[in-house]
């Protein structure tokens, strides 16, 4: 590989990874605009927000804390080992990510079905009955931890696009950036989930 070719590649890299870094800074600007939003309410409304986060069921926030911390770990073991040459424990992480995203949704859609079988969802007669904070406490938790959710599905379909390019070995040893990039956006996915849990479960 000749001078220019060997530049021209390092400014590719580097201007993937500025663009994911811009990328995912609008991300946090989303988020960090529906946190101050939350904060606000809450000051307002303290004691019907820890009465509907008293309602919220603590182990599965807990266990989905878990896995999606556990899956932030697998991936970062994926790029870890892709950078050593080593293509099919690197699917085998990934593929593991992808599992334990798969988990987070599913314990999140049970988590989702058991408040809706008792009537509490927004606009419900029952959560309209509870007053008007803990109707924008569970307005404020769907709509929160249903993007999260978008953004946890998202980063499973990118995930799956990156192992069937290691797999065909367009993801290598000397050119992994693309998994790189998903493994950042993945593990924004995670902090956010760090920060939604305290504020929702946590409450005191």
């Amino acid at each position: 590989m000749n001078e220019e070719n060997i530049i021209e590649e390092k400014t590719d890299y580097q201007g993937s990874r500025m663009g994911m870094w811009l990328f995912l800074f609008t991300e946090l600007l989303l988020f960090a605009g529906l946190f101050l939003l939350y904060s606000a309410f809450r000051s307002r409304y303290s004691n019907e927000f820890h009465t509907g986060a008293a309602e919220l069921n603590k182990t599965m926030g807990t266990l989905n804390t878990v896995l999606l911390l556990t899956s932030s770990l697998t991936m970062a073991l994926s790029i870890n080992v892709i950078k050593e040459g080593k293509k099919r424990l690197s699917v085998i992480f990934q593929g593991l990510t992808v599992f334990l995203g798969l988990l987070f949704l599913l314990n999140k859609y049970f988590e989702w079905d058991e408040k809706i079988r008792h009537g509490i969802y927004p606009n419900s007669p029952e959560l309209l009955q509870l007053g008007k904070g803990e109707t924008i406490f569970y307005g404020l938790y769907y709509l929160m931890t249903g993007l999260h959710g978008v953004h946890v599905i998202a980063g499973i379909i990118l995930i799956g696009i990156m192992m069937i390019m290691t797999i065909n070995e367009r993801i290598h040893r000397e050119k992994f950036v693309k998994l790189e990039n998903a493994g950042l956006y993945w593990h924004l996915v995670d902090v956010v989930w760090v920060y939604l849990f305290p504020v929702f479960y946590l409450i005191s």
